[in-house]
């Protein structure tokens, strides 16, 4: 899927350029955040080619690919993203009556996806809501942004995403000795499994940081990452975008020597009865985790410092009429749990102008993965490696909730 190609865009090019995005943003994450990189990239694609001036370089710089590049890559995105397993993406373009569009433009979306915002306000908001709620399966039950009279359009996208452990996890009262979980009762989850591939570590720029990889049944793997504590989550996460370009490489544990190896990861040989082969025992917590953000708090990481200045018009491309960004804001949640993980986003730009002693003859590796203090996870698609939804973990489900 990586190698393909459309209006002489590879997918891989847009699939690294929505990742190196996701890096961006969790460098500004301070705090517990889910949030979806790709469900913003394809809008600042779309906005990128229809503007001009200042703001069509600035979105082309957040875009990480030339203006006149970036709708035909956002196309072969979405349309890879439609063929997905598990994935279900949407967009949206609604527009005010008398706001022209030009054709060109709009003939660059997918087919389907142009609505009109006619009459009252709170109708249209009603519609706008029941079709985020729509396309994220009631994950997301509203728009992100809000109408009002200065609204001429919408460009919205939509992601649902939802996966099932081949084998689930069980779940345990996790109390963490230490750290700052420590005295917090938990829904851990724990299972045992031989693939001592699935957990290693990797040796980044801002230290050393464990990687889990959680397979789902549809081609979609959840990847936790815990850092050294002093990391803060942009280097945790950023380095987990490293792994899944290649840039950095992940020491598989089986590879690892005895001892505490990495961040909550130790190997150890232990004593058993019979002869048994390795084993990986994995705790972690539970979490379902929202999160609102507001793109123009951080104009200059999406590309809107000029575009949001209402005083002239950025979007030729769009419309003759003069365009600015008055909204800009995503909506995101992610469930892990013992048989699955789910997560959606919406994402819309508002134009305005884890007894008895036997005989213990043989030994064993065992290696012990824990993920009691905050942490950081990507939703991949397998393939293609492009990150669905990213965030960190800073307040998991409550046991006995």
């Amino acid at each position: 899927m990586r190698g393909t190609t459309v209006d002489g865009v590879a997918l891989g090019s847009a699939v690294d350029a929505a990742n190196r995005l996701t890096a961006r943003w969790a460098d500004a994450v301070t705090d517990g955040s889910v949030f979806s990189a790709a469900g913003v990239w394809p809008l600042l694609a779309f906005l990128a080619d229809g503007a001009s001036g200042a703001a069509r370089a600035e979105l082309a710089d957040a875009v990480g690919m030339p203006a006149d590049q970036a709708a035909a890559a956002a196309r072969e995105l979405l349309a890879a993203m439609g063929s997905m397993p598990g994935l279900n993406p949407a967009l949206g373009l609604w527009t005010r009556p008398e706001l022209a569009v030009r054709e060109e433009w709009r003939a660059g979306l997918p087919a389907d996806t142009h609505g009109v915002l006619a009459g009252d306000l709170q109708v249209c908001q009603k519609e706008l809501d029941s079709w985020a709620a729509e396309r994220t399966d009631g994950l997301i039950e509203r728009m992100p942004v809000t109408l009002d009279p200065g609204v001429l359009m919408v460009l919205a996208s939509a992601l649902a995403l939802r996966t099932e452990w081949p084998r689930p996890f069980s779940e345990l009262r996790l109390g963490p000795d230490a750290g700052p979980w420590q005295g917090r009762q938990l829904v851990g989850l724990y299972r045992t499994g031989v693939r001592l591939d699935r957990v290693g570590v990797v040796s980044g720029p801002h230290g050393y940081v464990t990687e889990l990889k959680v397979p789902g049944d549809n081609g979609i793997d959840v990847h936790l990452l815990l850092g050294e504590p002093r990391m803060t989550p942009g280097q945790v996460l950023g380095t987990g975008v490293d792994v899944l370009a290649r840039r950095l490489a992940v020491v598989p544990s089986g590879q690892l020597p005895y001892g505490d190896v990495g961040p909550g990861l130790r190997v150890e040989q232990q004593r058993c009865a019979i002869p048994q082969p390795p084993e990986l025992h994995v705790t972690t917590v539970a979490y379902d985790m929202r999160a609102r953000h507001d793109l123009l708090d951080l104009p200059g990481l999406f590309g809107l410092t000029t575009a949001k200045d209402t005083g002239a018009g950025h979007f030729p491309g769009i419309s003759p009429n003069p365009l600015a960004i008055g909204q800009a804001e995503q909506s995101a949640m992610a469930q892990f749990g013992a048989l699955g993980f789910r997560a959606g986003a919406v994402t819309a730009i508002a134009g305005y102008g884890a007894g008895v002693r036997p005989d213990l003859r043989h030994t064993t590796t065992v290696v012990t993965a824990l993920f009691d203090r905050p942490f950081g996870f990507l939703a991949v698609h397998r393939e293609s490696r492009l990150i669905l939804t990213a965030g960190w973990v800073t307040d998991p489900t409550p046991y006995g909730r």
